[in-house]
């Protein structure tokens, strides 16, 4: 554990000495608002196989009414630091993790990533993002309500090989860098979705490995909005109000992840993911022709899961590979 502690010494002090030398107390104390939320956003990050923005993206963007960039900016920014938090904490408790599909996933989300920040966000409107964001948790959340009782059944790690483990990180990795350039979160869902619908992972090992990469695309667009210049006032007041809060909030998820039951907990995020896409519809203008879209786009990803699901049933492993575990290296 004691990578952790140096990483939270360490970020104590560069927080502590900005907070002093800036004289930025006041901005802290007028935005406990959303360090309250993300006490409750920290805890779903390292528990579960949503980041933080899963709850700091609607808190501002719909309950703040700020724009859906701030939402993005500030879901990289504090899952920069919380679910990084977790993830360090995971490492140094050698959690059993998909390392080789994590690897693959990682380095084509950041290609994606990439280039959804540059070429496909900037050109799309905010109230898409804002739906986008609503219909890919909206779906994740029934899909889980729906097959729960499947998914808490896994308590394995399939044998399978290097080439499928590419493969699956490879489409996870360029699904989820989308989605994660577009909103600020997704990779997390895209990977957990894949290892416990396809390859019938534990939830235990998939949380973790969602983790590692949302921490690692939060970096990477965190490092993209410095690079541009492009973080709002209001967006770092808000993390520096809330980002001493995640540093603990997600390691203790991540802690408890493994101590109490699974199902009451992706319950309780399920519905909240279903109840955030109602939300979204209330506070825009939801036409009966938008409606019908919306409709359309939850039914169809959770069509899509479904079928994943299915051809998780006959996954077998590569020709000659046998004997190479998801969690091998």
């Amino acid at each position: 554990m004691l990578p952790w502690f140096i990483w939270v010494a360490l970020f104590l002090s560069v927080w502590g000495t900005l907070i002093l030398t800036q004289n930025w107390w006041g901005r802290v104390a007028e935005h406990w608002p959303i360090a309250v939320a993300m006490a409750i956003g920290s805890y779903v990050a390292g528990s579960t196989p949503m980041g933080g923005g899963t709850v700091g993206f609607p808190v501002l963007v719909l309950l703040f009414d700020q724009p859906a960039e701030f939402g993005r900016q500030f879901s990289f920014l504090i899952q920069a630091i919380g679910m990084t938090s977790a993830a360090i904490y995971l490492a140094s408790s050698r959690r059993s993790m998909a390392v080789r599909v994590m690897v693959w996933a990682a380095i084509t989300s950041a290609i994606s990533l990439t280039l959804t920040h540059y070429l496909l966000f900037p050109i799309v409107a905010g109230s898409v993002v804002k739906l986008t964001f609503a219909c890919i948790w909206g779906g994740f959340g029934l899909v889980t309500l729906v097959k729960l009782k499947e998914l808490l059944s896994h308590h394995h790690a399939p044998t399978l090989g290097a080439r499928s483990d590419a493969v699956l990180g490879i489409c996870a990795g360029i699904v989820g860098g989308v989605a994660s350039g577009m909103t600020g979160v997704g990779i997390d869902m895209v990977i957990y979705t894949a290892l416990v619908l396809i390859y019938r992972a534990d939830l235990r090992p998939a949380i973790a490995t969602s983790v590692v990469l949302m921490a690692w695309n939060s970096i990477v667009g965190s490092a993209l909005c410095l690079i541009d210049g492009s973080v709002e006032t209001e967006v770092f007041s808000n993390w520096l109000a809330a980002s001493p809060i995640v540093l603990f909030g997600a390691p203790i998820g991540a802690f408890m992840v493994a101590r109490i039951p699974r199902g009451p907990t992706l319950v309780f995020v399920s519905i909240l993911c279903v109840l955030q896409l109602i939300w979204t519809l209330t506070r825009i203008d939801a036409t009966p022709r938008l409606l019908l879209i919306v409709a359309g786009a939850v039914v169809g990803m959770n069509i899509l899961f479904h079928l994943m699901h299915v051809f998780g049933r006959r996954f077998r492993p590569d020709p000659g590979e046998e004997g190479m575990s998801l969690l091998d290296p």
